[in-house]
């Protein structure tokens, strides 16, 4: 079975971006306005491999499609390294082939070609054409380095050891941890072993299909996660296509032939919304360029298995590219206005990227005829680092006003390891929790289930900034991506500005303030490992366990464990034994306009001086006294009931019901009883419900000797480490 045979793409057929328009050149005719490479023999290139010219005075015929690529990203780059490291390439690998029967020098020019295309700068490239010298050949890294630099040298050694490490379920962790942190200390590393997967996946016809399927797999799990995640959708794309007709043919067959037949159909109902996309655009003075961007295999299957039969419409997206960020919204304000919106389609993924790089506006518009098209906006370079990701950030070590050479060395610590390389946030936090874990086969586990993630979300933090979840994480996991162990004193959250507790499962979009305590007991809950979903929040948990074998759960701490009611009682008891009485003060006096009546202060909302009051007339003469916002107010005026005017008398003495809201710890009732006293009020009673989900209920009747005091005790008491809210009672009491 050949390789073009098995592989909905062959070497040249498909080219980065879009692969699907490419991978059908056989089926249909490209689009008109899509100006392809030609068609890339590589034995051709083999034989030129051989034949070229390797003089000083000028390139080597066999890279002329990488050269030709890579000015048209680095029209100034220096080509001498790419000439010597071909030289070098070529006499190393002279003799040896590949098991398709090409001389081996094609493979190390093909994968260069495809970070050529991709934009990568040139000592990506270089070390592209060596990445399989030192392991297949007699040359040594020191040579690499003494010819090359040693940023060449430091990529190819991280190449090197990628080739060594089994990536599947036998592969062993430690060895894979220290690959992955070479890969996150230079993203380049990572980059030409996708491209050099890519290359190999290309032709992998040649391989039993038993070999075949076991490297589909790999690939599937481990390589097209890390791509996705690295931002290399160009790479990514394909290789899910390429496994996709490796692991499931017949579903593969079925979508190439939905996408035969819709190109065989007389009207393209995508290329007519486009075009309405370019008038309104034109109109409105808008310069962009307006293409189809074809759905790749993986992405149409997904959309026929979501919605059954498939329109025009469904087997592509506009793609809009302009120049500035602000003509971003521009052509989404002209979209929206002059055609239909989908409103439920909007993303923006530029105020808020991905967390690979990825920038775009997401919308879609509608036809009469129930035709929907996906839109996507963005600017060139956003389309540049949506296709690349890493690859498009060049060299991440020199200056930005320098070219790349290959010859100065990356910056390291003491250590030898790079500092604080420019990397997508993902490879940040993996770097940094790979540190924390505490043996390889927990950071392998963790690193696979993170890897099996396949949606991210962003929160935004109280501050503004924003944190990049993993779909199904909770606020113990943002916990974690803001603090970092410090989180250990978490003690709850507010999402979109509604209490919550830290297993709240948090959506996209949602805003998060997270609760720390101050107490330094705060300890983390074996509890919270249920609710993790992130290798950060679940290894530092982890450590902090192992290191307290014994340790009390600090939410049923020794203060939580008995009866709460029991405990406010003694707190109670402490407090009037202090105050020197038993007997309650009286309540503040309310005056009503209605002579002879008895004046009753309402349980349901406990009104105080200075509150605004109202007052109803019940049998037996009393005449309850509500504040105005109370709830019982509004029913009893819409049964018709009358008011009675009310007002406060000269008594500045008051009794008044406050609930605590707090989150459980060792000493909390104390430590809030103690903050009562001290602001001269005597507790009447008090009440403390258990512990739900991590949080207690304190309910306290306080007779303050002066109402004007109020807001005071009601600070001082939101002021005691592990409360989060103190507000009067609001009793739910059947209204006379």
């Amino acid at each position: 079975m050949s390789a073009e045979a098995t592989n909905p793409a062959s070497p040249g057929a498909v080219t980065s971006s879009p692969k699907l328009a490419a991978s059908l050149e056989q089926d249909g005719p490209p689009s008109p306005r899509r100006r392809t490479r030609p068609r890339i023999d590589l034995r051709r290139l083999g034989r030129a491999a051989f034949l070229g010219s390797a003089t000083r005075d000028r390139l080597p015929d066999a890279i002329g499609h990488v050269v030709e690529a890579h000015r048209a990203h680095h029209p100034d780059a220096d080509l001498e390294p790419l000439r010597r490291a071909y030289v070098l390439a070529e006499s190393s690998h002279r003799g040896q082939m590949r098991k398709s029967g090409e001389p081996y020098i094609t493979h190390p020019l093909a994968v260069t070609l495809i970070l050529a295309e991709l934009g990568a700068e040139t000592t990506t490239l270089t070390a592209s054409l060596l990445h399989d010298t030192v392991e297949d050949t007699d040359v040594t890294l020191d040579q690499v380095g003494e010819e090359f630099g040693a940023e060449v040298r430091y990529i190819v050694d991280g190449v090197t050891k990628l080739e060594k490490v089994d990536y599947g379920t036998a592969a062993e962790p430690e060895t894979f941890r220290k690959m992955l942190v070479a890969t996150g200390n230079d993203v380049r590393v990572m980059s030409i072993k996708l491209a050099d997967r890519l290359h190999n996946m290309r032709t992998l016809g040649v391989m039993r299909p038993e070999k075949q399927e076991r490297i589909a797999k790999v690939t599937r799990d481990v390589l097209i996660p890390l791509a996705e995640r690295l931002g290399v959708q160009a790479l990514k794309t394909e290789l899910e296509d390429l496994v996709f007709a490796i692991l499931h043919p017949e579903e593969y067959q079925h979508t190439r032939e939905l996408i035969v037949d819709n190109a065989s159909r007389a009207d393209d109902p995508l290329a007519e919304i486009a075009d309405e996309v370019r008038a309104v655009l034109r109109d409105s003075g808008i310069q962009a360029e307006v293409l189809i961007r074809p759905r790749h295999f993986v992405s149409l299957h997904r959309a026929s298995r979501k919605r059954g039969r498939l329109r025009g419409s469904d087997f592509g997206r506009v793609l809009v590219l302009v120049n500035e960020d602000a003509d971003c919204y521009g052509v989404l304000g002209e979209l929206h206005t002059c055609m239909t919106p989908v409103v439920s389609e909007f993303k923006d993924f530029i105020a808020v990227p991905k967390f690979n790089l990825y920038q775009s506006l997401h919308t879609a518009v509608a036809r009469a005829d129930g035709q929907v098209a996906e839109v996507l906006i963005r600017t060139h370079q956003m389309h540049k680092a949506a296709e690349a990701g890493v690859i498009a950030l060049g060299n991440p070590y020199a200056p930005p006003s320098e070219e790349q050479s290959g010859s100065d060395p990356a910056p390291t610590d003491p250590d030898g390891e790079r500092i604080d390389p420019t990397r997508p946030g993902w490879l940040s936090r993996l770097l940094d929790w790979q540190e924390a874990a505490p043996d390889p086969d927990t950071f392998w586990s963790t690193l696979r289930e993170d890897l099996a993630q396949d949606r991210e979300i962003t929160v935004f933090r109280a501050d503004g900034g924003s944190l990049g979840l993993p779909e199904g994480a909770s606020c113990v996991d943002a916990a974690y991506a803001q603090y970092g162990e410090d989180a250990h004193a978490c003690i709850g959250a507010r999402v979109n500005g509604r209490l919550a507790t830290l297993s709240t499962v948090l959506r996209d979009g949602d805003t998060v303030q997270l609760l720390m305590g101050q107490d330094p007991a705060s300890e983390p809950s074996r509890e919270w490992l249920e609710h993790a979903r992130t290798p950060v929040a679940r290894i530092a948990i982890q450590r902090w366990l192992a290191a307290h074998p014994t340790h009390d759960d600090p939410v049923h701490g020794p203060e939580a464990s008995g009866d709460p009611a029991e405990a406010a009682r003694a707190a109670v008891d402490a407090r009037s034994a202090q105050d020197g009485s038993d007997a309650p003060p009286a309540a503040a006096t309310a005056v009503v306009d209605q002579p002879g009546a008895t004046v009753r202060l309402a349980g349901c909302c406990t009104p105080v001086p200075p509150d605004e009051v109202t007052g109803f007339a019940v049998r037996g003469g009393v005449v309850t006294v509500h504040r105005v916002e109370c709830s019982g107010v509004a029913h009893m005026k819409s049964t018709g009931r009358a008011e009675v005017g009310v007002h406060w008398g000269d008594t500045t003495e008051a009794r008044v019901t406050l609930v605590a809201e707090s989150f459980g710890r060792p000493h909390l009732l104390a430590d809030l009883t103690e903050a009562i006293a001290l602001e001269g009020v005597a507790i009447v009673s008090a009440t403390v419900e258990p512990p739900s989900q991590q949080r207690v209920r304190h309910t306290y009747t306080l007779q303050l000797p002066d109402a004007a005091h109020l807001p005071a005790l009601m600070r001082a008491m939101r002021n005691v480490p592990g409360v989060y809210d103190v507000s009067r009672a609001q009793h739910h009491v059947a209204v006379p």
